[in-house]
């Protein structure tokens, strides 16, 4: 690649001895891998070594936001690939993406995602697409309750594949971290006034019919049960999430 089409592939990661692998074995086309850790303990940094490509930095964990805008600091390549630790790119990805950069048609290019449950892809999902290629000196990244984003000053462009999502840690640190993640949603949803929220956040507040709707809808609409035990297990975990994030909900309204 050139100097203009330079891509850096950047990983934010605490204890992910159970993705990380197949989550660097998808981009080892790239040149350049920034690893943004977090005092791993477990064997995550062990596994990145295998990767001759990959360079490691640390940084006590604060927000994900501020994690990814420090590794954006370590990074000189006009192009960003934002991973997840438990994402993978499908094969065709890598034409896809340097073509995209050649072309520069856009400042940044979002993909959307298939979700996997111990490698088994699931009908269902709900995740929304999510900017993973821009351009390094157009991008900021911003907290947004229990997750985080980035801003893009310019044109955002479409890719015509899926990122897989396949998280194999154990349940119960799932668990742990959704419980986490519906206090700081729940913060979010409490502190922006109505109107600036969408649709779905707006029924989310209400704190009462969203758990039974998103079942129905990863499950049913969206065709979960065609995926067997792993589809059921997925519309779980979704539901689990909005039945926390409705108790968290209902506890602040009861202390206030």
């Amino acid at each position: 690649m050139t100097s203009d089409t330079g891509i850096c592939a950047m990983v934010i990661t605490y204890n992910e001895q159970e993705n990380i692998h197949r989550t660097l074995a998808s981009i080892a086309w790239l040149d350049d891998i920034l690893v943004v850790d977090s005092g791993s303990t477990d064997g995550t940094l062990e596994i990145v070594a295998q990767f001759p490509q990959a360079r490691v930095v640390q940084r006590k964990f604060t927000t994900f936001a501020e994690q990814c805008n420090f590794g954006l600091e370590c990074i000189a390549t006009p192009w960003v690939l934002s991973m997840d630790a438990d994402y993978r790119l499908p094969a065709e990805a890598r034409e896809v993406v340097t073509d995209a950069v050649a072309r520069g048609s856009a400042d940044g290019y979002q993909a959307g995602f298939f979700y996997a449950i111990h490698g088994k892809v699931v009908k269902g999902s709900i995740l929304p697409p999510r900017t993973i290629l821009y351009r390094r000196q157009r991008a900021r990244y911003e907290d947004d309750g229990h997750g985080h984003g980035v801003q893009i000053c310019g044109c955002v462009e479409r890719l015509p594949f899926r990122i897989i999502h396949d998280d194999r840690k154990p349940l119960i640190r799932w668990a742990t971290s959704q419980i986490k993640y519906a206090a700081q949603e729940a913060d979010k949803l409490l502190a922006t006034p109505a109107q600036q929220l969408s649709r779905q956040d707006r029924l989310r507040r209400l704190a009462v019919v969203a758990p039974l709707v998103v079942f129905v809808l990863v499950y049913v609409v969206r065709g979960g049960f065609l995926s067997g035990w792993q589809g059921f297990y997925y519309a779980l975990q979704r539901t689990t999430f909005e039945m926390l994030l409705s108790l968290s909900l209902i506890e602040r309204k009861i202390r206030r």
